[in-house]
């Protein structure tokens, strides 16, 4: 974990339907006009609230997020690189990524504000494919581009190969993702400070095919073998890429490192329990 300090300045992202965050945002607002913090509006944010806009959000002290997950995923993305951490208000369904929940607001955003909050750094990854390069905060799947359709993928770790499995697709994700797409197909969590790849077959056709944690230097290497399907590259949920036949996508731990901001009792553990525990 970093060091907190006193915020002044707030980047605002909210959820991608203004109205699911009711009247979060003129909460926010009255928490940062008590505490005289300004509050800036990136991207579309400024004309989604009809307020005014900045291009350049990367002054802020910290990023807190009206929204849920996936608005926390989409602000990390946002200001990776940044030195921005990001922190969460859950208005969304699972929240485990948000660092307190809607009626906590005003109470936990003082907190905040006052700079009682810790930054955890949590990895990305890099990914090659034939377009280009791409970073991921969540994860990279690698699945067939047509429905319904199996696809044979090559898997090498770390130079060793792995053998083909007949599949839907690969997941590769990172600690932050491990508890999305990861989790619901049976794969790892991985705890916050690891620094690690969970790799999960999606719809295996193997009874041995199993999930695998790979650690730093070590490359996954993922070729499509099949020879009549294309497979897609998506990198936190959306395709970038294409597979033809024999090509390959590479993915490893990428160099920078996405910041969430946390309340010091929003531990991993307390959000996991809540958000997973029967």
């Amino acid at each position: 974990m970093t060091s907190r300090r006193t915020v002044t300045r707030a980047a605002v992202v909210t959820h991608g339907k203004a109205g699911q965050i009711g009247a979060g945002l003129a909460r926010l607002q009255a928490v940062a006009v008590e505490h005289d913090v300004e509050l800036l509006f990136p991207g579309d944010e400024g004309e989604k609230h009809g307020v005014e806009g900045v291009h350049d959000a990367s002054a802020a002290d910290i990023a807190v997020v009206l929204g849920g997950d996936g608005t926390v995923l989409r602000a990390l993305a946002l200001f990776l690189g940044t030195g921005v951490p990001v922190i969460g208000v859950n208005f969304g369904r699972v929240g485990f990524l948000s660092s307190m929940g809607r009626r906590e607001l005003e109470a936990g955003m003082a907190r905040v504000f006052a700079g009682e909050y810790d930054v955890v750094e949590l990895p990305t990854l890099d990914v090659e494919h034939p377009d280009g390069t791409a970073r991921a905060v969540n994860d990279v799947v690698v699945s067939s581009a047509s429905l319904g359709r199996m696809v044979e993928l090559e898997l090498a770790v770390g130079g060793e190969e792995l053998g083909r499995q007949p599949c839907d697709g690969l997941i590769c994700s990172t600690p932050s993702g491990s508890t999305a797409y990861n989790l619901s197909n049976g794969g790892p969590v991985l705890m916050w400070g690891l620094e690690a790849i969970a790799l999960t077959w999606v719809a295996a056709h193997s009874l041995h095919a199993r999930p695998l944690v790979v650690p730093p230097g070590a490359d996954v290497i993922i070729w499509n073998r099949t020879a009549d399907v294309d497979v897609a590259v998506l990198v936190d949920g959306h395709r970038i890429s294409t597979l033809d036949p024999a090509a390959r996508a590479v993915v490893r731990i990428g160099a920078e490192q996405s910041l969430l901001a946390t309340l010091p009792e929003a531990t991993f553990v307390r959000r996991y329990r809540q958000s997973f525990a029967p």
